[in-house]
């Protein structure tokens, strides 16, 4: 039976308040009100002028700065970095923490991501020196998707075998120390007594409203009198708070086995899917090597195929060693770098999408990472012109959550809803069946086989301790990634200032790699003489994603991080 949700918040608060948090405060009565009343002053996690200051940070432009040696966290939205901090403060780890910021931002930014979508974590245990990488990504129905096509994301053909639940099941049992409850706690109360709705959210709301219009399930959350909730209304998602609340007490047995799997199964088939209960049976959370490379003496782990990304900096990187990139400057400053990585990025995001997954098909990554073939790769590269942009996947809704603990152990975690927000409108139990499949466009798995997808959790370590760790979204996040990471450990540029320096990225659709506004302009036209194709954005543009990275300052003990501009990010130390 679901847990009672006051006796649910009532346990957690208690536990978390007997270690000196404070700041928790039961604001309402215990009787509650519909499913989207817009009273105020209902149970919160926090005070309702700190949850209200909080959901105010969560904006686009110049963030503060955070550092602090007792522990770090930093994502893309102010109320889940701040259900990290708590954790952290509770006595949790690394990975307790990011995993409740990444529950509770699927209910604080349901636009980004969802429990039916997908989480991947890489962690590092300080204890044991070890790195280890789990993949709960997206499985492919064990029927064939006949017909697949673009119009299929709006239907239940669009569907993948969810991962998240899986992911975050096997990441918390490996290494976390806390139970759900305590983990989960926020993400039911911002649930079930709400949180204000931001500019973000609000403006994939409106873009989407068609979709999310369609079912009375959507509407009872997003437009619970016919007409959408407008920005800074109270947004409520009980039927989600109660799932949580099931997956807090049953956990897989729920999600995979029980009724939540034969509803998601249920609503799919009657949306023209073939998942079945079969297809919810036999997913399982796989544990990997991390990918693992070096870079200018730094040694690096990453996520590993099918989850490429992380294998794609690898590569990367090991081309730009064949670029004197410290005596010609970083990318801001210098064309002929920027030439270089333009070029660079886009070899690696053309080539690296036609990678399988390795349990399906032979993929030689010891080849694919080796430093002889990044040489034969570069010189290649300088030969002619740069290629023409990869044509890059469907822009999708992704967070990136990263955390450094006390004891030095490191959480980075990617989790998705891997689609456009709401691109079919099906919801079951409260939340959106999210349309995961847009990542089979990559590569279409084989029947029952994981998904290729294009995430990039790593860890970069001076010998052999971390030193910084990130990931990022967007379709830019390769393009973002290899910047920072430059600026910081090539010209020790702070992370701080790394964060808003201009960019180029990934484009969908456009004419060429996007570069902002803002960049130096003698380093674009040297770039363009020489073939680059480039065309102008705004600056801070949010298709360049967001560094949600925390650089370890090895000699003070330091953790400093800063949200990235580009999206609603916020990095909070103890």
């Amino acid at each position: 039976m679901p847990y009672n949700r006051r006796d649910f918040i009532k346990k957690a608060v208690t536990g978390a308040a007997a270690t000196g948090l404070g700041g928790y405060e039961i604001l309402g009565g215990a009787d509650q009100p519909g499913i989207n009343s817009s009273r105020k002053g209902s149970a919160v996690p926090e005070k309702a002028e700190e949850r209200r200051r909080l959901v105010a940070e969560a904006r686009f432009g110049p963030k503060t700065k955070a550092i602090s040696k007792k522990g770090m966290a930093i994502c893309s939205h102010p109320l889940a970095t701040r259900s990290g901090v708590k954790i952290l403060r509770s006595g949790g780890n690394a990975c307790d923490a990011a995993l409740a910021m990444s529950v509770t931002q699927t209910v604080v930014e349901p636009h980004m991501t969802g429990i039916t979508g997908i989480l991947s974590m890489l962690y590092y245990d300080a204890g044991t020196g070890k790195t280890t990488y789990v993949n709960g990504n997206m499985n492919a129905p064990l029927k064939p998707l006949a017909g697949f096509n673009q119009h299929s994301l709006s239907t239940g053909l669009g569907v993948g075998v969810p991962g998240f639940w899986g992911g975050f099941e096997a990441a918390l049992k490996r290494h976390g120390s806390k139970k759900k409850k305590e983990i989960m706690a926020d993400a039911v109360l911002y649930a079930s007594e709400g949180f204000e709705i931001h500019p973000f959210l609000w403006g994939e709301m409106f873009a989407q409203c068609h979709m999310i219009g369609k079912t009375r399930e959507g509407r009872e959350i997003f437009m619970p009198e016919n007409h959408l909730l407008r920005p800074g209304d109270m947004i409520y998602q009980k039927r989600a708070a109660d799932t949580l609340e099931r997956l807090a007490e049953e956990g897989n047995a729920f999600f995979y086995h029980g009724d939540f799997a034969r509803d998601y199964c249920k609503k799919v088939q009657e949306a023209g899917g073939v998942i079945s209960m079969d297809d919810m049976k036999a997913y399982e959370a796989r544990w990997m090597e991390p990918a693992r490379g070096t870079y200018h003496g730094y040694k690096i782990a990453a996520s590993p195929p099918p989850d490429n990304g992380g294998t794609h900096i690898i590569e990367a990187l090991n081309m730009l060693e064949f670029v004197d990139i410290k005596k010609l400057g970083p990318p801001t400053d210098s064309a002929e770098v920027l030439l270089q990585m333009v070029r660079i990025h886009n070899e690696v995001y053309t080539y690296g999408a036609n990678h399988p997954d390795p349990e399906s098909h032979p993929l030689p990554l010891d080849v694919i990472l080796s430093k002889k073939y990044a040489e034969m790769r570069f010189k290649l590269l300088q030969m002619g012109v740069p290629k023409e942009t990869p044509e890059s996947p469907p822009p999708v809704g992704s967070n990136h959550v990263t955390v450094v603990d006390g004891a030095g152990n490191v959480a980075t975690i990617i989790h998705s809803c891997m689609s456009l927000p709401w691109s079919n409108g099906l919801f079951t139990h409260g939340v959106t069946i999210v349309a995961s499949g847009a990542h089979f466009f990559r590569i279409m798995p084989e029947p029952g086989h994981r998904a290729t997808t294009y995430v990039a959790p790593n860890i970069f370590f001076k010998d052999d301790k971390p030193i910084l760790s990130s990931g990022s979204p967007s379709v830019g996040l390769l393009a973002n990634i290899l910047q920072n990471t430059i600026n910081i450990l090539d010209f020790n540029i702070p992370i701080d200032e790394s964060v808003n320096r201009p960019r180029f990225g990934a484009a969908y659709g456009g004419p060429g790699n996007m570069i902002e506004a803002d960049f130096n302009e003698k380093a674009v036209a040297g770039a363009q003489k020489k073939g680059v194709k480039l065309y102008t954005v705004n600056p801070w543009n949010w298709h360049h994603g967001a560094f949600e990275g925390i650089f370890i300052d090895q000699e003070s003990g330091a953790l400093i991080a800063r949200g990235d501009p580009r999206r609603c990010s916020k990095a909070e130390g103890l």
